[in-house]
């Protein structure tokens, strides 16, 4: 014998009546669509119940397949999974196409319109070498960076002279182009950047022979940069403006200018203070001595006390980083 078909109760698994209007069968699948879509429960029980929920809408938004429940029957009672095949009725589609073909605008779409060709510029980095005297006192210095700039021809139009730019005729200005794709819910209806105008809405039918339309040009050019007194290696000091300008005539970004440190050929450095090496003859660690210690703002003397061992450390009072804080000190570590 064959095995007996049982009819699934497809008002049950929406949790509506019989005689439900078109609209509440929707509010419900809407409702448990929100609650079981995979992109929102990953859970695999919520992921076979969205299935069957999904079913159950199929049919019973369909008039002659609702047609057959309510005469006893169900019509996808030949091994049929929802959305006229086998698998996921949703599996080309996400949970964002879902509820905008629910909830969007025309055509369940949320139009985003145009984007502006007007950008802002990006953020440039140049790297500036700096003696130990140069980080501890400031230093003013002329940088000549390679950038873009504002097109001199356009203005930052993209424009050729005497022309300006026109509404696309694939997107009617939009910026976007709709494709409709068919499910069991009926037309499901995305939008993407138009190609033609690449979002913008708009095309330029002659553009600047100067930027090819960009509205801007790359640019070698002098920059004139105030480093403070007291930075350290790695530290950045941000010109505003300074940096690239952007496609479209739109604003310049930032220039950041990153010191690196160059090493010194007598001291080390360890924040604001400064360490070197010297070295004495014995006769002078024992019986103690004076010596010049050079800093970063003149020479100093240093007194050793007798019978000074070597790998001690002494300082100097002296400021040996002037722009420093707190105030830095010169160090000699007697070997």
């Amino acid at each position: 014998m064959g095995n007996a078909h049982v009819v699934r109760d497809y008002y049950g698994t929406l949790g509506v009546a019989p005689d439900a209007g078109p609209d509440e069968i929707k509010r419900a699948y809407r409702r448990l669509a929100r609650e079981l879509h995979p992109d929102v429960n990953p859970d695999a029980a919520a992921q076979e119940r969205f299935r069957e929920v999904s079913a159950a809408y199929e049919v019973l938004s369909d008039p002659e397949k609702r047609r057959i429940v309510d005469l006893g029957g169900d019509p996808l009672g030949n091994g049929g999974g929802g959305g006229g095949g086998a698998g996921d009725p949703f599996s080309q589609f996400g949970f964002g196409d879902i509820m905008d073909a629910f909830f969007g605008g025309q055509g369940g779409v949320r139009g985003r319109g145009p984007r502006s060709r007007v950008q802002p510029g990006a953020d440039a980095l140049i790297r500036m070498q700096l003696t130990l005297e140069e980080c501890a006192s400031g230093v003013t210095r002329d940088l000549t960076v390679d950038t873009a700039v504002l097109c001199g021809e356009c203005t930052g139009s993209g424009c050729a002279p005497g022309s300006a730019p026109t509404m696309c005729d694939i997107c009617n200005g939009r910026g976007e182009v709709q494709s409709v794709q068919r499910s069991f819910l009926g037309q499901v209806v995305t939008s993407r950047p138009c190609p033609t105008c690449r979002g913008f809405g708009e095309v330029i039918p002659e553009p600047c022979r100067q930027c090819g339309g960009d509205g801007r040009v790359r640019s070698r050019r002098t920059v004139g940069v105030r480093i403070p007194a007291g930075v350290a290696d790695g530290m950045r000091v941000r010109l505003a403006g300074q940096g690239e300008v952007g496609s479209g005539g739109g604003p310049a970004g930032d220039l950041y200018v990153e010191v690196e440190e160059e090493p010194h050929e007598l001291f080390t450095r360890d924040g604001a203070d400064l360490h070197c090496t010297v070295q004495l003859p014995m006769t002078a660690a024992a019986l103690g001595t004076t010596l010049p210690l050079p800093t970063l703002e003149g020479t100093e003397e240093l007194h050793l006390e007798p019978g000074t061992q070597g790998g001690t450390v002494r300082s100097c009072a002296a400021r040996a980083c002037p722009g420093c804080a707190p105030p830095g000190a010169s160090t000699a570590t007697a070997t």
